[in-house]
């Protein structure tokens, strides 16, 4: 198995760039408290590096559509990485050398923009790749995500429980060494051209296709559906059943992650026998039920097992629509899943924030604000309808 021809080392490299782009996103956010009390940061300054993570991430989605042709994809997906390791390092050290909360902004930036691009860049390099089983590759592609996750929160939690949670400046930096030996990686691996050159849909072409809205608006519903759960369910656990936060956290966003995972595994395994629009429709309809379970079920047990259900529904949604896309539009390029990305972020921005606004609206009930996410997994069916229909009339 050559390195520099054998294309398994490509997926491997894609793997471990979910991974990373999972570091990324779930290790600082298990120091924000330890920001509170070492350095005095407010809450709403800790609140606004998660605002600033999502907001770099949604421009670099929408300006790389332009610029990662030009670069080119192998050039990218070292920047990428590079910038997501310097991130990492300067969170370990910035904010011991410079102005706390300064040297936190400029580590969010830097690891921000590469988490940005490695999300843009993984799902067509993988879609690329010369391999048979395009929409096994891409579920079980994407089910590194959740297992980096879960990764990252058991290793982090035993370092700390090991060495103490004021070290970890050095475990920001161990984290580091992930993305450094992936840009060296990616250095070697082959990479195709998913599109020939020259042949590759423009954005205003993209934009006046009917069947790339519906895909785009697939993957906000995508997005919403799975953040509105998974990024309110330690709460909803812990306010609205009555658990303790640390079986809130085990039995919300922890089980969400491992169960999304699963699901992604076992569709690979699957997906020669079922048609994708099918799955992804009988997805649609257990998540709508697992929201049900998770706000109506008069046992905390059974609320919990919707939370975790939940996991298990959304995990082909997202690169499902990826795996959709490259078969309706397969003249779409780099371009294509750049805008989709862009479109997922939203989805993932605007779950989250209506499950906030409604709950704030009836005193701080989360089962009224998840009640209103249910609108996501509602629409999505709608929309799985619309491109069956759109996708026969175009074939």
């Amino acid at each position: 198995m050559h390195l520099r021809t054998d294309y398994r080392h490509t997926l491997r490299a894609c793997y471990l760039g979910y991974i990373t782009q999972a570091a990324i996103g779930t290790f600082a956010p298990l120091l924000f408290l330890t920001f509170q009390s070492s350095y005095g940061i407010p809450l709403e300054k800790i609140t606004f590096l998660v605002t600033l993570n999502f907001s770099i991430q949604l421009l670099i989605d929408l300006l790389s559509a332009r610029f990662v042709d030009r670069i080119g994809i192998r050039a990218s997906a070292v920047a990428a990485h590079f910038l997501a390791a310097l991130g990492l390092v300067g969170l370990g050290i910035l904010p011991e050398c410079i102005d706390p909360y300064t040297g936190l902004l400029a580590s969010t930036c830097c690891y921000a923009v590469g988490c940005g691009l490695i999300e843009v860049l993984i799902s067509p390099i993988a879609e690329a790749c010369p391999t048979q089983r395009k929409e096994a590759e891409m579920s079980l592609l994407h089910s590194f995500y959740c297992w980096g996750c879960v990764l990252v929160i058991l290793v982090s939690t035993l370092f700390f429980s090991l060495a103490g949670i004021e070290n970890w400046h050095i475990l920001a930096c161990l984290w580091a060494l992930l993305p450094l030996v992936n840009l060296f990686y990616f250095t070697l691996v082959p990479i195709a051209p998913l599109v020939e050159e020259g042949k590759a849909m423009s954005i205003p072409a993209l934009l006046r296709s009917r069947l790339f809205w519906l895909l785009a608006l697939l993957m906000v519903c995508a997005g919403a559906s799975e953040q509105s759960m998974s990024q309110w369910a330690s709460a909803f656990a812990e306010s609205g059943l009555g658990v303790s936060k640390t079986m809130g956290d085990l039995a919300g966003p922890c089980l969400f992650a491992i169960l999304m995972g699963i699901s992604r595994v076992v569709y690979a395994k699957i997906s020669h026998r079922v048609e994708l629009t099918k799955g992804m429709a009988w997805c649609g309809v257990l998540c709508l039920a697992s929201y049900l379970l998770a706000l109506f079920s008069p046992w905390p047990v059974l609320a919990l097992a919707g939370c975790g259900l939940c996991g298990l529904s959304v995990g082909i949604m997202w690169p499902g629509t990826f795996s959709l896309a490259a078969k309706g539009l397969p003249a779409g390029g780099t371009a294509l899943f750049a805008l989709l990305a862009l479109a997922g972020d939203l989805g993932c921005t605007s779950g989250p924030t209506l499950v906030g606004l409604v709950s704030g609206l009836w005193n701080g009930q989360l089962r009224f604000g998840l009640l209103a996410a249910i609108l996501f997994p509602f629409l999505l069916l709608i929309l799985l309808r619309l491109f069956r229909r759109t996708a026969s009339h175009l074939s």
